[in-house]
């Protein structure tokens, strides 16, 4: 009886002390307050670890290094963090960061143990920081960057009418091939805001087909990588 007190003893005063009781003897496992924090065990001793700064623990990653991105993790009640280690560009060492200036939205940072790599979005897109990505400026949400402009500087508006699909159903958001440039196009989204975009270098927008093509498949754009004068 007295050796059972003593176990359940100690138990409660390495609860009270904070300590870690592993669910299995070997495994990483999540701080159930931390989310950038976590637990090695080894034969069921617990070794405490955190995540670089700016990465979270995934306690559902099935490779070996858990730590993964923000935006990747559901940390679910696992709110608190390390405290940050800024650089000059880095609000933290690791991650996917906004521009410092808040006007400027489609250029973003990723910073891999505090050095930062400037990235600009494709003609058109927002960064989003909720999803590290580049998206359309409305689903961006992003204050500070100016409104939706309906008409582009070149003049080019969506058209009124939806263009139609083979099923005879609204086009969500159409294509245009532009009428000088062979390697870029407009899209409508959602048939009423245009944005400029562009093939990749050696194609061009093929309108028939709705998607960038070889310059040879293209009437009017066969020689337009040629150096003939015609590509600006």
């Amino acid at each position: 009886m007295f050796k059972v007190f003593l176990i359940t003893l100690s138990a409660v005063i390495a609860t009270a002390h904070g300590a870690f009781n592993c669910p299995k003897d070997d495994g990483q496992f999540e701080d159930p307050r931390q989310c950038d924090k976590y637990y090695d065990c080894n034969d069921g001793v617990a070794k405490e670890k955190y995540c670089p700064d700016g990465l979270v623990f995934d306690p559902l990653n099935r490779k070996i290094n858990k730590c993964d991105h923000v935006f990747n993790v559901d940390c679910g009640d696992r709110l608190e963090l390390q405290p940050p280690q800024p650089t000059k560009t880095c609000p933290r060492r690791n991650g996917f960061f906004a521009h410092e200036n808040p006007s400027v939205c489609n250029v973003f940072y990723n910073c891999i143990d505090g050095e930062a790599i400037a990235i600009t979005c494709t003609t058109g897109l927002h960064f989003d920081e909720y999803s590290g990505t580049c998206v359309w400026p409305d689903s961006a949400g992003r204050e500070n960057c100016g409104a939706v402009d309906k008409k582009l500087k070149d003049g080019f508006e969506c058209p009124k009418e939806m263009p139609l699909d083979t099923r005879g159903m609204a086009v969500d958001h159409p294509k245009f091939a532009h009428p000088e440039d062979c390697q870029k196009f407009y899209v409508c989204l959602n048939g009423v805001t245009p944005r400029e975009q562009g093939c990749s270098e050696g194609t061009v927008y093929n309108e028939e087909i709705q998607r960038c093509d070889a310059p040879e498949n293209v009437r009017g754009c066969e020689d337009w990588y040629k150096d003939d004068g015609k590509k600006p």
